[in-house]
């Protein structure tokens, strides 16, 4: 079969899915799958020599052939949010323009960043009267209400609701990344029968555990293996709720045989940083994230690691890293919604506890208590990485989202016959 992936961001770029295409577009390659990928030139998560160098590259054959690339020119993203908006705009006209050239595709793929990139594929689907499959990672405009950028009734949640129902009318199957994403979208309507709960995968073999003697980011950030750690790694932002690391490190000060280590980024991790300056927290270890082929040192550096959000976010979907967490089995402490899909699966593996989200003296708590238990809690945690493996692996997922391609490409859904 072959595929036309309508991207709005392609390598040399690195975004959050970037890891979980690549991984997608080698299992097809590897199946003899035909891939046509159309995106504009790179702007996001690359410097500016590679910019320039791909300014000039319209085209490109990978992968034996079978992997063409045609990029399109598209200005640079900045944090302007009316250029932002103007960039997408942009990049959805010529995804339809130059998709609509394309001949002997069997289907359309694409991934839920921007939002309006489903409505554009589901035109364009219609269009070319092939099947849409939908990759949804982010449910919009939920996510706006969630994060506090808007709220229910207002003119940009309107629009946001009618983008939403008219790409999920049109996509032939959705591909949601969570048990609480897909109740999200049947409550609107969709029917189940066009929604697939596949996780954002890890792959196994690269992330296990470490054992602490052969760890160096011990030596590394001077991090003290005697002491019990407790571990924050990911983004400060509107949605993560992490400031309450923050807090309960300085509640727990006194403690001095506990250390809280942090590699931080987003939009308020630099206040982060501040934060631990001015109020001299000497308890707090705290750095930039680490490139991704050091996550399994990451997560196995703590005893203990945490995983948060804002209240009332946690339904929106299911945070990746606690695949690598578990993989790495580390224990975890959520301070997450109670009602969140996080936390029937900790509850189910094993692999730690869920408390309030923002509730600090709560969190206090349950650090206090794997302190004091953590030879239990690491105990327990050894069933975490089998869970991982046996629902979150790459191998699984993947496979399953090929059966899903392949399943809609076989029937065309304007007339119903095979285009295999």
């Amino acid at each position: 079969m072959k595929i036309l992936l309508l991207d709005a961001y392609f390598y040399p770029e690195k975004i959050a899915f970037s890891h979980l295409e690549n991984d997608l577009i080698d299992s097809l390659v590897s199946g003899g799958n035909e891939i046509a990928v159309l995106c504009p030139t790179p702007t996001r998560g690359t410097d500016c020599e590679t910019i320039k160098r791909y300014g000039s590259i319209r085209q490109e054959s990978i992968h034996g052939g079978l992997v063409c690339v045609n990029r399109f020119w598209a200005p640079q993203e900045g944090k302007n949010p009316i250029m932002r908006a103007f960039r997408y705009l942009w990049c959805n006209l010529q995804h339809y323009w130059c998709g609509k050239k394309y001949e002997s595709v069997d289907a359309i793929c694409t991934v839920s960043t921007p939002p309006t990139q489903g409505f554009v594929a589901g035109r364009l689907a219609k269009k070319m009267k092939i099947p849409h499959i939908y990759l949804l990672q982010d449910v919009f405009p939920d996510s706006l209400v969630t994060t506090g950028m808007t709220h229910k009734g207002s003119l940009l949640w309107k629009l946001g609701r009618k983008i939403e129902d008219f790409t999920y009318r049109n996509a032939d199957q959705i591909i949601v990344i969570s048990e609480s994403m897909k109740r999200n979208i049947l409550e609107k309507g969709v029917p189940e029968k066009k929604i697939t709960v596949i996780p954002n995968w890890i792959d196994t073999e690269t992330v296990k555990p470490v054992p602490k003697e052969a760890n160096k980011l011990f030596e590394e950030f001077g991090v003290d293996p005697e002491k019990f750690i407790v571990l924050y790694a990911g983004n400060f932002g509107a949605a993560q709720g992490a400031g309450v690391v923050l807090k309960v490190a300085e509640l727990l000060q006194e403690n001095t045989n506990i250390q809280f280590v942090i590699f931080g980024g987003g939009f308020e991790f630099g206040a982060a940083r501040q934060y631990v300056q001015e109020h001299r927290l000497e308890n707090v270890i705290i750095n930039d994230l680490l490139p991704q082929d050091r996550v399994s040192e990451v997560y196995s550096l703590g005893d203990v690691a945490l995983i948060t959000c804002k209240k009332g976010v946690g339904n929106s979907g299911m945070p990746s890293k606690t695949w690598s967490i578990m993989a790495c089995n580390t224990p975890i402490i959520a301070s997450f919604d109670m009602d969140s899909e996080l936390h029937d699966i900790l509850r189910y593996s094993g692999a730690g506890v869920c408390i309030p989200a923002e509730d600090v003296l709560a969190l206090k708590s349950a650090i206090q208590d794997a302190y004091e238990v953590s030879r239990v809690s690491n105990e327990v945690a050894r069933t975490s990485r089998t869970y991982v493996v046996e629902n979150a692996s790459k191998n699984i997922c993947v496979s399953r989202y090929i059966e899903v391609l392949r399943k809609s490409a076989q029937t065309n859904p304007e007339r119903g016959v095979s285009n295999t």
